[in-house]
């Protein structure tokens, strides 16, 4: 694990989109949060001023009206006058203790001083939570009456939910598409890293949408194409190299096969043996970044399979065929049979025998493995290998170490037909390479 990845807090997203998504989506839900507080707050601040504005001259008036009443017809006129955030008693009410808030006490003054001393006006609380009290009266004639207030805003709108639902569901749609342009280049940009090949004949991006996104496919793009090129002079070089190796090398070996026979003769044509078999294997590594080229066809593989087979058991090779995945694929048959035959080859050398099967991944990729008994490879090294000019073996002895170019052909073929080379160690001994096609 990178330092960096130990820095990362385990709650935060992996992807880029995920965590950008959830920067928007928090900022924007507290953004609402703290407007719906704002707005509740003024909200209540207003009620709290229209109340203590108006509530006096309400309760005036009504205890006014209810003095002048006859005491047989108070009891009607209660409902008419009772509002949402208090009533009238006509009673001594309930028994109480002083008032907590200042907003209780400022509403009971102005009561008190607008109704005038008359009506011997005293609050008590009855309650904490919800807070409640209730505002005592004595009507001319000796009667007592009591204002019950019960502090509250104004209820919510039925339609304020929906409303808040449909904000929500706003901000969340807009973060989404937000969030979609500005990852979606970068995904497209991963996709055609992953699609370069040996070539770099992968796809190209558009060179459109905003600055930003434009100057990097540009970039991309050229870096691409110095890639290409700097593969194709690589390739080249070694190609020409390998190429006119081969003039001197056959005329050195006519040469040794005039000198008298004996065993300086022997050594030199067996050297010469080895310099024409790595100056061969040299230019099919070369070649073998083009193996893309070649028309793919629709084979049956199981046929192919059993004639690749076949052929090495014609010789006398310990070949087999355990299984097949059955069905035919698009492929490029040359440059598959030049990669099936390298770990054949690889396989006979190193374990005596190989062993041939092909199946069918989840995704529907065609798999061909091709499984030996040898002493297989150490775990770190199993990467290492693939390389070119790479072997286990810390001597150049041609009959062990061989060229070093096998393994390396095979998996850039591979990799040039749009496939994957991948070595595993088998189970009970030896090594299994198993060629991926889409």
């Amino acid at each position: 694990m990178s330092a960096q990845a130990a820095r990362t807090p385990r709650w935060l997203p992996r992807s880029m989109a995920s965590r950008l998504y959830l920067i928007i989506v928090v900022g924007l839900a507290l953004a609402t949060g703290l407007s719906l507080a704002l707005a509740f707050y003024e909200r209540f601040e207003s009620a709290t001023a229209v109340m203590l504005n108006t509530v006096e001259h309400d309760v005036a008036t009504s205890v006014a009206v209810l003095n002048r009443l006859p005491a047989a017809e108070r009891a009607d006129w209660l409902g008419r006058l009772e509002r949402d955030n208090y009533r009238y008693l006509l009673d001594a009410g309930k028994p109480g203790f002083p008032l907590i808030s200042q907003r209780s006490r400022e509403l009971s003054q102005r009561i008190a001083n607008e109704v005038g001393p008359a009506y011997r006006v005293h609050a008590e609380a009855i309650s904490k939570v919800p807070e409640r009290y209730q505002v005592h009266f004595t009507l001319g004639d000796g009667t007592p009456l009591t204002l019950e207030v019960t502090p509250a805003l104004k209820p919510v709108q039925p339609w304020l939910p929906l409303v808040l639902v449909l904000q929500l569901a706003t901000v969340l749609l807009c973060a989404w598409l937000a969030v979609r342009l500005a990852t979606r280049p970068l995904s497209r940009l991963a996709e055609a890293a992953e699609a370069m090949t040996p070539t770099a004949d992968g796809p190209r991006l558009h060179e459109d949408g905003p600055t930003e996104v434009a100057q990097a496919a540009v970039a991309f793009n050229t870096m691409q194409e110095r890639i290409a090129r700097h593969l194709k002079e690589r390739l080249h070089i070694l190609a020409s190299i390998s190429h006119d190796l081969q003039t001197p090398i056959t005329r050195m070996r006519l040469r040794a096969e005039g000198l008298a026979d004996g065993e300086e003769r022997d050594k030199l044509l067996g050297d010469l043996k080895a310099m024409e078999h790595l100056v061969r294997e040299g230019v099919a590594y070369a070649r073998s970044a083009h193996g893309g080229a070649e028309t793919p066809v629709r084979l049956d593989m199981d046929a192919f399979l059993e004639s690749l087979v076949f052929d090495y058991q014609d010789i006398g090779k310990p070949v087999t065929l355990e299984s097949v995945a059955g069905g035919t694929a698009m492929v490029r048959r040359q440059a598959l049979q030049r990669v099936l035959g390298n770990l054949v080859d690889n396989a006979i050398k190193y374990g005596g025998s190989a062993a041939v099967s092909s199946w069918r991944d989840a995704g529907g990729a065609l798999c061909i493995a091709v499984a030996d008994r040898g002493p297989g490879i150490p775990e770190d090294e199993l990467e290492q290998v693939l390389q070119p000019f790479y072997r286990l073996e810390a001597s150049r002895n041609r009959d062990t170490g061989g060229a070093g170019l096998g393994l390396a052909i095979a998996a850039q073929l591979a990799l040039a037909i749009g496939g994957a080379l991948k070595l595993a160690n088998r189970e009970g001994g030896g090594l299994v390479a198993t060629v991926s096609l889409p």
